[in-house]
C-alpha cells in the first residue's frame, strides 16, 4: 500500500525532500515505518531517536499501524524551549563532542558524562578476562524505556538542561565504551553528579539491554537480578 511522507526542519534538510510517496506493506507500525525510512535515507538515521511521526496531523505513538492513504509527517521536536534529550541505541563509536553538543545550551555551565567500557580484566569475585562482549537490545522499548529514564531524572533534579543516554550494541572489544550518560545545567551543584549516577543505575535496572561475555574460557550471558515492579511502568501508559 502507499502512503504519503512529509518532512520537515532539519529532516527535510537531510533527506533533500519535501515529501515523497512510499510503498508499505500492510500492518506496519509507526516503529518499523521509521526505520524503513532510515534504511531509505541513511543521512537521518542519526535523528530518527528523537524523530517525531504524525500521522493525518496527529501524534501516534511506536505502536501505531499505519493505514493506506496515510498522511505522515517526520519532523525533529518542535522549537519552543523544551529542554533537550538525546537517546541512541548504536552499533557506530560513540563522539563525546558530538553527544555533547546536542545537549548544550547558551545557558549550560556545567556537564556530567559518565562513559562505561569493556574491561579487559575483571578483578572482583570471580578474577579472569575478557576477549570482548557482544550487547544487544529490545532497541524499541530500549529507547522508550530510556526517555522514561531521563523523565525520572528531570522529576528528581528539575535544573537539569539536557540529558543523553547512549549505548552501543553489537561486539565491543576491551577498551571500548559501551554506555554514556551526560547531563547538563548551569551550575555543578544543580545536580549533573547525581543525576548520572543516577541513569546509570536506573538504565542497569529497566532498560532491555543484555551483554554476552567471550573470554578465554568460554562465553556467557551476564544477567543482572533486578525484576521490574509495577512502580517501573511509565505514567503516561
Amino acid at each position: 500500500m502507499n502512503v504519503s511522507m512529509l518532512y520537515f526542519a532539519t529532516l527535510r534538510d537531510r533527506v533533500g525532500l519535501k515529501q515523497e510517496e512510499i510503498e508499505i506493506p500492510e500492518g506496519m507500525r509507526a516503529a518499523d515505518l521509521k526505520n524503513l525510512i532510515g534504511e531509505r535515507h541513511p543521512a537521518i538515521n542519526e535523528s530518527l531517536p528523537t524523530a517525531i511521526l504524525a500521522v493525518n496531523r496527529e501524534y501516534v505513538s511506536d505502536e501505531h499501524v499505519i493505514q493506506a492513504g496515510d498522511e505522515l509527517a517526520l519532523f525533529p521536536p518542535v522549537s519552543g524551549g523544551a529542554p533537550p534529550t538525546f537517546f541512541l541505541v548504536t552499533e557506530e563509536h560513540l563522539d563525546l563532542n558530538q553527544i555533547l553538543g546536542k545537549i548544550i545550551r547558551p545557558t549550560t555551565g556545567a556537564a556530567c558524562v559518565f562513559t562505561g567500557m569493556v574491561r579487559g580484566r575483571t578483578e572482583r569475585e570471580d578474577p579472569h578476562d575478557t576477549v570482548y562482549l557482544e550487547y544487544q537490545a529490545y532497541e524499541p522499548m530500549a529507547r522508550e524505556k530510556m526517555a522514561q529514564v531521563a523523565a525520572e531524572m528531570r522529576d528528581k533534579w528539575p535544573d537539569l538542561e539536557g540529558i543523553a543516554i547512549v549505548q552501543r550494541i553489537g561486539v565491543l572489544d576491551p577498551g571500548t565504551p559501551t554506555v554514556l550518560i551526560a547531563c547538563t545545567a548551569a551550575h555543578r551543584d544543580s545536580g549533573v553528579f547525581e543525576a548520572a549516577r543516577y541513569g546509570i543505575d536506573r538504565l542497569k535496572e529497566i532498560v532491555p539491554i543484555w551483554k554476552k561475555e567471550v573470554g578465554p574460557d568460554g562465553e556467557m550471558w551476564v544477567e543482572g537480578g533486578y525484576l521490574p515492579t509495577e512502580e517501573d511502568r511509565r505514567e503516561d501508559r
